[in-house]
């Protein structure tokens, strides 16, 4: 039965009056992190347009673009971007996995499943900074129960690549159990009649998992990547405190603190902080682009 022209403008009288709504009950919000977050990123890329050195603060001079361009021509910058990626990369895939893991685990368990909830969620609770120093002593040589398994004299954290995968392991360790409560809220929307129709149908627990579960999770996978990916990119707690940027194994984040606060170069500072605020943007819109309507932040088509 087709629709009249009368019941289409209703349905679209109705679809703006839910937009209408929808944007007066984020007003507020938005509002807020306007008024919060505006003038923090607007100085911030004033003081990227300027020289200024605090040491000096009364020889500041506008610059222009002067800035950015140093900073993308510098090596420095490319060997934390480059740095970042990898532990960004490797860290959100090995979580997908482990995350994925942990929520079947989690949804599957019929006995003490508070109890089992609450002990995949406690790395996350704990703080980062101090889950870091638990790390870093644990692969002190001589001292570390950790160091302890590797050869006499081996400090891992010393050398590039062997840090680097101890980063990953920080990080993973520490972040597993979010990507994993994500997932686990991603199998409440899986129809338990739908697997049962399927187990019925001879399909395997591999086939239920790739042709029904990981489709209809489709939504909840996006939200923990998208999350987890920016919040990799922003690394700095972990290296500062296990490397602190030493050996080659210094992110963005780790470069722009450096600058900032070490050098007290507020011109070249701002600038970086400026390219990871767009680098994070481009992430955000690689998303919602690539991935169409599941990714979050799509708008739905009626």
């Amino acid at each position: 039965m087709e629709q009249t022209e009368p019941d289409r403008a209703a349905l679209s009288a109705g679809a703006r009056q839910e937009r209408r709504l929808g944007w007066l009950l984020c007003a507020p919000a938005v509002v807020v992190m306007i008024a919060v977050t505006a003038y923090p990123i607007g100085y911030a890329v004033y003081l990227s347009l300027q020289r200024y050195d605090l040491r000096f603060p009364g020889r500041a001079e506008f610059v222009g673009l002067s800035n950015y361009g140093a900073v993308l021509s510098s090596p420095f910058w490319w060997d934390a971007f480059w740095v970042t990626l990898f532990i960004t990369g490797v860290s959100v895939a090995i979580e997908l996995v482990l995350g994925m893991g942990l929520a079947l685990v989690m949804h599957r368990t019929i006995f003490w499943r508070g109890t089992v909830r609450t002990s995949v969620l406690i790395p996350y609770g704990i703080v980062t900074v101090v889950a870091a120093f638990s790390w870093q002593y644990a692969w002190t040589p001589d001292l570390g129960y950790l160091a302890e398994l590797l050869p006499s004299g081996e400090a891992p954290l010393t050398e590039q690549w062997p840090a680097l995968w101890l980063i990953v392991l920080a990080e993973v360790w520490k972040t597993t159990p979010f990507m994993a409560l994500l997932l686990l809220a991603g199998l409440a929307l899986v129809p338990e009649e739908t697997l049962k129709a399927a187990m019925v149908d001879g399909a395997t627990a591999w086939q239920r998992f790739t042709k029904i579960m990981l489709p209809l999770m489709k939504p909840a996978i996006l939200v923990a990547l998208l999350f987890r990916t920016l919040d990799a990119f922003r690394i700095f707690d972990n290296i500062y405190i296990l490397t602190a940027g030493a050996q080659g194994t210094g992110s963005v984040s780790i470069l722009g603190y450096d600058n900032l606060f070490t050098a007290l170069n507020l011109g070249i500072g701002s600038a970086i902080s400026v390219l990871i605020f767009i680098c994070v943007g481009i992430i955000a819109f690689a998303f919602v682009k690539l991935f169409g309507t599941a990714a979050p932040g799509a708008e739905v088509k009626r």
